[in-house]
């Protein structure tokens, strides 16, 4: 009875520490993408697509009648918010912080955007493809973080940080992208009420009210005035976040980081892998091997494993030579090749950006999200192999 009592014990102790590393939020998602992929291809494959896409007739918002639309344009804007809150921390007092600490994951980040798109653009062409052209260009936190925690211990933190500062990086220009060149016929009526609603939130931040949910409902206005303004609906969850103060209270406690900290489980827990499940299922039904070579697919599976590796790793390499930046520290460089390989995993930002570059062609989308996942895929194995076997560097500069 006795070692049954432990056992149990042991076993909730083992989730909950995997519930507490910030690996677990990566390792579920890859699960939830393999049970989407796996549904898709079952004879739940019609119920899947009914759940998902069916007409709710009861929406509250008519813009979101369905359950797809309300994960995609609603609960997706949580995730912006929490990217948007991490962007300002880093920005204000993190590893972006001062241009000494910019300089090496900015470089990477942009370059890790570029060659990606202009991989892309080489393959798919400059017609109606050419609109998918920053699919590959974004890298997923939480699934690169994910197989980093299967590593273990192989990986030094510097390279870890660095990751996570890239990816830092990498989110705030897919946000950018989203806002600049996937935004059309703008309602200028609906963006005032936005800025009015950001301009509340600001008044409230000098007024240093520091209660949370005066902050919340005016970011749901805001959300929703963006929702029919023609800029997609997420934007408003960064806009929202740039408004909450980060300045400690006279309790010593930040309203920006108590948010983040409340939101963040939630976020890698409920609101990322919800996206996943309903947005990883691909039917493989009849595709041969021109499916996956197709213009779309072969372009952003090349933009992820070519690009991202060609232009992260390049990059570092440059400014080492050039002694713009030292990279970090005790990092190898096959170690550092396996971190841009694994910055080839763009999973989230990049189906989402997939769905936003082919509105009007569902035939696309599907092709598009065989091409993040089939990229993703080879990133993430070879990344992991490289890093398995790869050692540190003592001599290296530090970062």
């Amino acid at each position: 009875m006795d070692r049954h009592k432990q056992a149990k014990s042991g076993l909730r102790g083992t989730i909950a520490r995997l519930f507490d590393s910030e690996s677990a939020a990566g390792i579920l998602l890859i699960v939830v993408a393999l049970a989407a992929m796996v549904v898709a291809n079952s004879p739940l494959v019609d119920a899947y697509h009914e759940l998902f896409h069916h007409p709710l007739g009861w929406s509250p918002v008519a813009k979101l009648d369905s359950l797809h639309l309300w994960i995609n344009d609603g609960l997706m804007a949580v995730f912006f918010f929490v990217v948007g809150l991490e962007i300002k921390r880093e920005v204000l007092d993190g590893e972006l912080s001062s241009p000494a600490k910019r300089r090496l994951p900015v470089l990477a980040a942009a370059a890790g955007m570029a060659v990606p798109a202009a991989i892309y653009l080489a393959i798919a062409g400059t017609g109606e493809l050419a609109r998918g052209w920053a699919i590959p260009a974004a890298t997923d936190i939480a699934f690169a973080v994910g197989v980093l925690g299967l590593l273990g211990p192989r990986v030094p933190r510097s390279l870890r940080l660095f990751l996570l500062t890239v990816a830092i990086v990498d989110d705030l220009g897919a946000v950018t992208i989203i806002a600049v060149f996937y935004t059309e016929h703008l309602a200028f009526g609906w963006l005032a009420a936005a800025a009015a609603g950001l301009g509340a939130m600001i008044a409230l931040g000098r007024f240093r009210i520091d209660r949370a949910l005066p902050y919340a409902v005016l970011a749901v206005l805001v959300w929703y005035a963006v929702l029919h303004s023609g800029i997609h609906a997420t934007i408003a969850g960064v806009a929202a976040a740039m408004a909450i103060p980060l300045r400690l209270n006279r309790h010593g406690e930040s309203l920006l980081l108590r948010m983040e900290h409340a939101l963040v489980r939630w976020n890698g827990f409920l609101v990322v892998p919800l996206f996943g499940f309903a947005n990883a299922g691909v039917s493989l039904a009849g595709l041969g091997w021109a499916g996956l070579v197709a213009p779309l697919p072969l372009a952003i599976a090349s933009g992820l494993v070519l690009g991202k590796q060609v232009g992260i790793f390049g990059a570092i390499a440059l400014a080492e030579r050039l002694g713009f930046a030292s990279r970090p520290a005790g990092a190898g460089w096959l170690q550092l090749w396996g971190i841009a390989l694994l910055c080839g995993i763009g999973f989230t930002m990049s189906l989402f950006i997939g769905a936003l570059a082919f509105p009007a062609h569902p035939a696309l989308v599907e092709e598009a999200k065989l091409g993040v996942l089939l990229g993703s895929l080879i990133a993430a194995v070879l990344g992991f192999t490289v890093l398995r076997f790869a050692r540190g560097d003592r001599a290296a500069s530090p970062a």
